[in-house]
């Protein structure tokens, strides 16, 4: 069975990000590298060797000196999570799905091994967690995230929501993140490949370092550049995402258009606005819930 590597290799400029998503999750559960939960499919993959290579981003120099740091909530990253809380950093994550903000602060309820273990874990951030107002001042050092796909470039695939894409750019805009602030994506050696430029917008997040279970690789030779803040023209779709609550109260107010969804042969094509002259109460009601279950926020 031909690696991820190697497929994208032989498809070259043609190559999709859908494509390396499906062929990078099964090759990972052809292989048995893939570690739970599975399948892999539609996730950021857990892999054989997470926990190595979350050492070694413990052991990187950016690691140790960063005072907050921002770790994805997937499992692959758990460890990293443990590491932070146990050098006594401030550890953000994600809020999910943004629903209600955009981080969440890990406030372990004592300071043993075993409770940094217990709040590292997914079950642990819901419980131990408390969300920060967008009005909070954060200054973020280091931000830890997972992929399907990296490449040495910089260069990162996520599993296609574009949630990481959306957090970044947000982050810029309230002033977290700053030229300053470091990315690190660990991810397994399988899934580090040459992916094509051509595939990568302004708004993709790019990554400084990637770590692996054998290696750290400090990215060099890109030609993109990390995301410099929201794209506005999206912001009203971004807000839906961020705020259904009031949208709900102010749909109305905050959606004078309509929003249509492409489907193209599997794959989410960007928002595109219509405008309209006339919303239903039920088309108000109903569009927040649909934009939750189908939004790609900006990774397609």
């Amino acid at each position: 069975m031909e690696t991820p590597a190697e497929f994208v290799k032989k498809l070259g400029s043609s190559v999709t990000k859908q494509q390396i998503r499906q062929k990078v999750w099964d090759y990972l559960e052809a292989k048995n590298i893939a570690n739970f939960p599975r399948p892999v499919h539609n996730r950021i993959p857990n892999f054989k060797g997470a926990a190595t290579a979350s050492d070694k981003v413990a052991s990187m120099e950016v690691f140790k000196k960063a005072q907050t740091v921002k770790v994805n909530p997937d499992k692959p990253q758990e460890v990293v999570r443990f590491h932070t809380l146990e050098a006594h950093k401030t550890l953000l994550v994600p809020t999910p799905r943004l629903r209600t903000g955009l981080f969440n602060r890990i406030t372990p309820p004592s300071q043993s091994k075993e409770t940094f273990r217990k709040c590292a874990t997914s079950q642990g951030v819901k419980e131990h967690s408390l969300p920060l107002s967008l009005d909070t001042k954060v200054k973020i050092d280091l931000i830890v995230i997972g992929a399907v796909a990296v490449s040495k470039t910089g260069l990162r695939i996520g599993k296609g929501e574009g949630f990481a894409d959306l957090e970044y750019a947000m982050m810029v805009n309230m002033g977290a993140v700053d030229d300053n602030t470091v990315v690190v994506c660990s991810v397994h050696d399988c899934q580090v490949m040459d992916i094509p430029a051509e595939l990568y917008n302004d708004h993709d997040l790019t990554v400084d370092y990637v770590v692996t279970p054998t290696q750290i690789i400090k990215c060099e030779g890109g030609t993109h550049s990390k995301p410099k803040g929201l794209i506005w023209s999206r912001l009203k779709v971004l807000f839906v995402l961020l705020f259904p609550g009031i949208v709900f109260k102010n749909a109305k107010t905050f959606l004078p258009f309509t929003l249509r969804a492409t489907f193209t042969r599997g794959s989410l094509k960007p928002f595109q606005r219509q405008p309209a002259c006339f919303m239903s109460d039920i088309q108000v009601l109903l569009l927040p819930l649909f934009l939750q279950l189908t939004i790609i926020a900006y990774d397609v």
